[in-house]
């Protein structure tokens, strides 16, 4: 049976484009371009930045490549990226794979301006990815005395109704904000009727929200043109994808946002600058 895919008219909606920088598990022996100290990191989020990136999704590393939770590190990536790209927005993640427990939020005080938020558990390639509501319940609260608006990483559709519930209580801080994670094995494959059920969902049951949308791996290009398409906003970088074909690794967090940018211009979408993307999210001027 033939699928009928939405259309959407988006023509002069700017695109927030979120550059994941690094992630948790990408090694230089996957791709030497995956930037591991924060002097790399800051380097490579500066060209992502040149090429279009207005929000940085951080993670750090310990030197062994290993992830790590260190606020520390956190801390040196923040002033780092303040001062080299003044301006961008500032996203740490509290994703599982860098500690356990509240370890996952103790960079928060750092009042990053925002903060990746799971709010449910799923299984990801060979474990389950832990997301109990006592710890969402504070990982939530600990954004909200800092200032710092979530975005909720939605893996599965029931991600995105509890994103919407936990709003409408009160308890994720500022403007919603979700984004549909697609292609992690185990989870929520890139499907494109599924793609724009999750969009339809957001406008219907969330109108005033933002949202956006990640594909993984071989994914990544995918998605970036189904969100830019239908006036959502997407991510791409090394932390997602190493490659930009199946022949080519790519050779920079930059190449990633330059073809996302690309994209954009074939909707006739502008890229966002700082200001606009800080707007459209509800943020503080920088």
């Amino acid at each position: 049976m033939r699928r009928c895919f939405l259309m959407y008219d988006v023509a002069g909606k700017p695109c927030i484009l979120c550059c994941a920088i690094t992630g948790s598990v990408p090694r230089k022996a996957d791709n030497p371009a995956v930037p591991i100290s924060v002097a790399e990191q800051i380097e490579s989020a500066h060209e992502a930045v040149e090429a279009g990136a207005s929000i940085i999704h951080a993670h750090v590393r310990n030197d062994d490549e290993s992830p790590s939770s260190d606020p520390e590190k956190f801390a040196a990536l923040k002033v780092g990226l303040e001062q080299h790209c003044p301006g961008v927005i500032v996203q740490f993640s509290t994703g599982g794979r860098s500690g356990a427990g509240k370890e996952r939020g103790g960079m928060l005080g750092l009042r990053p301006d925002m903060a990746s938020l799971s709010v449910g558990s799923n299984n990801f390639p060979s474990r389950v990815y832990e997301n109990p509501p006592d710890l969402v319940a504070w990982l939530a609260g600990e954004m909200r005395e800092y200032g710092v608006v979530p975005e909720v990483e939605a893996f599965d559709l029931s991600h995105i109704l509890q994103a919407i519930r936990l709003h409408g209580e009160g308890m994720l801080y500022g403007k919603l904000y979700v984004q549909f994670v697609m292609g992690v094995k185990n989870a929520m494959p890139v499907d494109r009727a599924v793609f724009d059920f999750y969009v339809e969902a957001m406008r219907d049951r969330a109108p005033e929200a933002a949202w956006c949308a990640a594909g993984i791996g071989a994914g990544q290009a995918v998605v970036n043109e189904w969100a830019i398409a239908a006036g959502g906003h997407t991510r791409a970088g090394l932390e997602d994808n190493v490659r930009l074909d199946k022949v080519r690794l790519a050779p920079s967090n930059a190449a990633l946002i330059a073809r996302a940018a690309e994209i954009c211009a074939r909707y006739e979408r502008p890229v966002a600058s700082f200001a606009e993307a800080r707007a459209i999210l509800g943020l503080r001027a920088a």
